[in-house]
């Protein structure tokens, strides 16, 4: 008997309902693991339908179909002499589950359904499927007419059981059971299960690369073992990308695996083991032996088949290897590059096209397409034919061949400075060169004609002409002039992208970019039905801080000087009128908070589950070195009112690439209502009376520390007694003695303001975003916080006294 078997595992490109594609490439698949002498093949989670069909799991017609592949595949001659493991929904008894059905040799061996679902974040198989719940159970699963045809059965075991071939014993752990604390792979290795097999539609987050790798190697260290890992790979349908990380573990070494961010639909893997080294790994662990002799038995499917063969002793096995994991700056160049591919060859359209303002997000977008047509070049001049042909269909040429990534870059990307009065030459310079560099068709435009167009339809209607808050006008107007230049951005952007490809004699139409980051949309940053609003945003998942480090990246990488100048200079919108040919707008200025801490808050509300309550009680400490509570809870306050105020926004969303843990996207991954009490009145009164206790803490301290100076100095027969913090007062006991941030309560900030810049005030009294304070309450407590520290102190409130009583509360110029 041989001892030395050959696993094969892939990672395939599938789309969402694309039967036919999908079926092609299971069937490439299973020819690239036969060619490599593999006797077991397994392949994605769901591969057959794609992982993302979402509500289509409801349809009758999704699980008649993927029958009707299985029937195609049990009758495909590469399919003989192979076991084959593939992924799909299946209905049993009435009941949907994501199941893996294992066949050889035109006969289904076993449906494996899915434990252990994933419900969390981006994944919602809860909605459509049910997990197993007879754990090591099996049942009889009728087949439908089509199959008993092929196969000759009419029922096969369907459940939680384990296939015993003629020399080794394989089972299954699908995608989150391996993430769950609970893993079957543990009882199965005791009941004797050498190679683990998980199929995964596990997709990429940022900073989160290493833990499927960590946790196969931890999980074949601990038990001994060979786990056998595939993924989806690319963008089937949605805005998650999976990485494609098929991976081979053999006794806590990583002994084969993919190419990172592959372009290619089909990528195979295998390795030769030996299943005695296994053995004598686990013989070895005498605990785990101890463990393994009472564990409880699965149901055994025997095969009568085996996976090596008698004649393998000149057979190599493999051998491990390093795993390097990707920096988040990487992961930035490579995954959305990717995903951005995948978008444009699937959607048919001939390219894209991006407002490029001269700032740091669309130069941010911009390098994500530019390191995609490196990419495509890279793939191309490595043989990858279907990248070529993918390439050549978009640019309608059949005998292109790409040269270099700018002459690629020509042809796929257009840039358009979309400039008024109120930019500035230094912008609209910096775009222009920098399209350059990068090769992107580029067209600056000055649509200050359009802009003047529409105000006059408005002043003609109602004989009211609106000014800039610098030429007299009130803050209102000039919130609404700044609006209506962003949403005019947003109308030429898809008039250029439905109309340039004519213009350049091509057929097709553009995608639109956007260029809005992920701490922009948590505060709503952002002109609702602005240029952030395109078809998709590559940059959309990302923190400001995240984008300014992977700029430095590609500018490194791809020799791109200029990239510089787009990191030194001040973020700004760039709708308010020059003063002298200078910018004067500044986004952190506007916003009333710096994109760090803007990151800080997305964490702590989404990774961490914070209301503004808890919020508080963290960056007391967290910033206890910058500011005092007073000033802690005042920005907390602005938070939590500016993100409710603009929550209306992340319902129209652009869909983005997703990276963030703390993404505020609607759609799926955060869930929240978009109609708020922006009072925050409990909540608020909350942080008020922890504001007390702190207070009374520090006085309790300072009487503490002065009564005993003084007993320091008293005669010993004094009986003076100190008074001490009681253990009805917990926060005053462990923040009293925190002398950072706590002793000096009027200290000014050392960063910007919490208000943003005068212009940027609107009376609330007829704003849709409106809030009525009462000023009187809140001047209970005195906090100097810049110049403007009064409006905020009127903000602390949450009732409403009288119109009187009303106060201008500081917004976004971009709240609409």
């Amino acid at each position: 008997m041989g001892r030395k078997v050959i696993l094969a595992t892939c990672s395939l490109k599938q789309w969402a309902m694309d039967f036919q594609g999908n079926y092609e490439r299971i069937v490439e698949s299973i020819h690239c693991a036969k060619a490599a002498g593999a006797t077991f093949r397994t392949g994605p989670e769901l591969e057959i339908t794609g992982y993302s069909c979402y509500d289509h799991y409801y349809e009758s017609d999704t699980f008649l179909h993927s029958w009707e592949i299985v029937a195609q595949l049990l009758q495909h001659p590469a399919c003989s002499n192979i076991i084959i493991d593939v992924g799909l929904p299946i209905m049993h008894k009435n009941v949907a589950y994501n199941c893996r059905l294992v066949f050889l040799n035109r006969k289904i061996l076993l449906i494996r359904p899915k434990l252990i679902l994933a419900n969390d974040a981006n994944y919602r198989e809860g909605r459509w499927f049910t997990p197993w719940q007879k754990v090591q159970q099996i049942e009889n699963h009728y087949l439908p007419r089509m199959i008993r045809k092929i196969t000759g059965q009419s029922t096969v075991p369907i459940g939680d059981a384990v296939l015993s071939t003629l020399d080794t014993c394989i089972a299954h752990e699908i995608c989150e059971e391996l993430w769950n604390p609970e893993n079957p792979h543990i009882p199965l290795c005791f009941d004797g299960v050498e190679i683990i097999v998980n199929s995964s539609g596990s997709h990429t987050e940022i900073r989160k690369g290493w833990q499927a790798t960590e946790y196969m190697k931890i999980a074949t260290a601990k038990s001994g073992g060979c786990y056998v890992f595939s993924n989806q790979l690319g963008c089937d349908g949605d805005r998650v990308y999976f990485p494609g990380d098929a991976r081979i573990a053999l006794n806590g070494s990583i002994i084969a695996m993919t190419e990172p961010y592959s372009l290619s639909d089909v990528q195979v893997i295998f390795a030769t083991i030996d299943l005695e080294s296994i053995r004598v790994y686990r013989h070895m662990i005498r605990s785990r032996s101890l463990h393994a002799a009472k564990s409880k038995s699965y149901p055994r499917i025997e095969v009568d088949f085996s996976l090596s063969d008698d004649d393998d002793i000149f057979l190599p096995t493999a051998v491990p290897i390093t795993v390097k994991f990707p920096t988040p700056e990487e992961e930035i160049f490579y995954g959305p590059a990717c995903w951005l591919w995948d978008y444009l060859r699937r959607s048919c359209q001939g390219g894209f096209l991006l407002p490029l303002s001269g700032g740091v997000d669309s130069c941010a977008s911009a390098c994500v397409v530019y390191s995609m047509c490196n990419l495509v070049i890279n793939a191309v001049r490595n043989g990858e034919s279907q990248v070529l042909d993918d390439v050549r269909r978009i640019v309608s040429q059949p005998d292109y061949v790409p040269s270099d990534p700018k002459e690629l870059c020509h042809r796929l990307f257009h840039t358009v400075y979309m400039g008024t009065e109120n930019s500035s030459a230094e912008t609209k310079d910096r775009a222009k060169r920098f399209a350059k560099e990068i090769g992107s068709y580029h067209l600056p435009i000055v649509f200050d004609s359009i802009v003047s167009a529409t105000l006059g339809v408005f002043s003609a209607a109602t004989g009211h002409i609106p000014k800039f808050k610098v030429r007299g006008g009130t803050p209102r107007e000039n919130q609404a002039l700044q609006n209506v230049q962003a949403r005019l951005r947003m109308v030429l952007a898809y008039l250029f992208a439905q109309l340039l490809l004519w213009a350049r004699g091509r057929a097709g139409g553009l995608l639109v970019l956007g260029s809005a980051n992920v701490d922009e949309a948590l505060r709503g940053y952002m002109t609702k039905y602005d240029c952030s609003s395109a078809d998709i945003n590559p940059i959309g998942g990302f923190s400001k801080i995240d984008l300014r480090k992977f700029l430095i990246y590609v500018r490194d990488k791809l020799n791109l000087p200029i990239i510089d100048e787009f990191i030194a200079a001040t973020p700004t919108a760039e709708l308010e009128p020059l003063q002298k040919g200078r910018i004067m707008q500044s986004d952190e200025v506007d916003m009333g908070m710096t994109y760090e801490e803007l990151s800080t808050y997305g964490k702590l509300r989404k990774v961490e589950g914070c209301g503004p309550y808890s919020m508080f009680c963290k960056l007391i400490h967290m910033w206890s070195d910058k500011f005092t509570p007073d000033q802690v809870a005042e920005k907390v306050k602005v938070f939590f009112r500016y993100y409710s105020m603009n929550r209306h926004k992340m319902t129209v969303l652009t869909p983005s690439y997703h990276a963030e843990t703390y993404s505020p996207d609607d759609h799926r991954f955060d869930h929240r209502p978009f109609l708020y009490n922006l009072h925050w009145t409990w909540q608020f009164n909350a942080i008020e009376k922890a504001l007390e206790r702190l207070a009374l803490g520090k006085q309790s301290d300072k009487v503490e520390r002065t009564s005993s100076s003084r007993s320091a100095q008293m005669p010993l027969r004094s009986t003076t007694k100190v008074p001490t913090r009681s253990s009805s007062n917990p926060i005053a006991g462990s923040i009293g003695d925190n002398r950072q941030g706590v002793e000096v309560r009027n200290s000014e900030p050392k960063v910007n303001s919490l208000v943003p810049s005068e212009s940027n005030y609107f009376d609330c009294s007829s704003s849709r975003d409106a809030l009525s304070y009462s000023s009187e309450e809140s001047r209970k407590r005195q906090g100097s916080l810049t110049n403007d520290s009064q409006l905020f102190k009127t903000m602390r409130s949450a009732s409403i006294n009288s119109e009187s009583d009303k106060v201008l509360i500081a917004t976004s110029a971009n709240v609409f």
